[in-house]
């Protein structure tokens, strides 16, 4: 499993914009093979600053995920005009527990 961070600035006055068009997003990323859980995290410090956490049973189904034309339909940021820069993002590879639950 892995968790990918999906790190946000959006042009300030477009938070709304940009929350809005993650409905969307989550809706491609539900039916995504391979997909088991995102969210969406404001910075309370700086509201234009956004991460998105999405899990994974693998990388090989993420990379697929944004290789897809269902995943270019609802990413559009730039023709819409909402973000200040380039994402960027982080994979987050899960390892097994050593030793008894617990400890």
């Amino acid at each position: 499993m892995i968790t990918v961070g999906m790190n946000y600035k959006v042009i300030p006055g477009k938070e709304q914009d940009f929350e809005d068009k993650f409905a969307a997003v989550i809706d491609a990323l539900n039916v995504a093979e391979g997909h088991t859980e995102s969210k969406l995290w404001r910075d309370v410090s700086e509201d234009n600053s956004y991460l998105i956490t999405s899990d994974w049973n693998d990388e090989a189904a993420f990379g697929a995920f944004i290789s897809s034309d269902e995943f270019r339909a609802v990413t559009n940021w730039g023709a819409e005009q909402i973000l200040a820069g380039r994402p960027s993002h982080t994979v987050y590879k899960h390892s097994s527990p050593v030793g008894p639950p617990g400890h």
